[in-house]
């Protein structure tokens, strides 16, 4: 009489069992974790990551850095303004500027530690089958950071305005009528 294991291990090697049969494919490498599915192989999610400017075709490294800079210098104020320290203090739009600003440079930092490292060139995947040869040199990486910081810094600065005068932009609605 046969084990219930020894009936499972001779099904193995059986292709009309089901078990043995693939649901999910891998996504040019098998050895990648990258899974072809319905969700990152939809004509909708490629636009979407395509549309994004580390994928976007035809832009600079440098290009590439001041729009995600200025994309994270300006929403990380909030966190800063609402819930920093001297929230409720005549300093506490102007504190949260420069922790903004201390983040953007810690971050852009950052990015310059990783191109020291010699980073793997971006590897083609299904959503994303053209990546962009910017990330594949330090020198790259290191005109991204670049980027980073000067829109990032830029990106606070634009928040910082706006946070600090916020009560000039809510008496101009109201004299609108909205």
């Amino acid at each position: 009489m046969t084990t219930f294991v020894e009936k499972i291990d001779r099904s193995k090697d059986n292709p009309r069992d089901p078990r043995n049969s693939e649901a999910v494919f891998p996504d040019f490498d098998p050895q990648g974790s990258n899974l072809a599915t319905p969700i990152n192989n939809s004509k909708f999610a490629k636009a979407i990551l395509n549309s994004f400017s580390a994928y976007r075709q035809g832009l600079s490294p440098l290009r590439r850095g001041i729009e995600v800079g200025l994309a994270h210098g300006y929403w990380q104020i909030g966190p800063f303004f609402k819930f920093g320290p001297l929230r409720y203090t005549e300093w506490g739009s102007l504190a949260a500027l420069l922790s903004d600003i201390g983040l953007v440079v810690i971050s852009a930092g950052a990015i310059v530690i990783y191109a020291a490292t010699n980073p793997p060139p971006p590897i083609a995947t299904s959503a994303v089958p053209n990546p962009p040869d910017a990330f594949a040199s330090t020198k790259g990486w290191n005109t991204y950071a670049t980027g980073f910081l000067i829109g990032g810094v830029g990106g606070a600065v634009v928040a910082y305005l706006i946070v600090a005068n916020i009560d000039v932009f809510q008496n101009s609605l109201r004299l609108i009528g909205l």
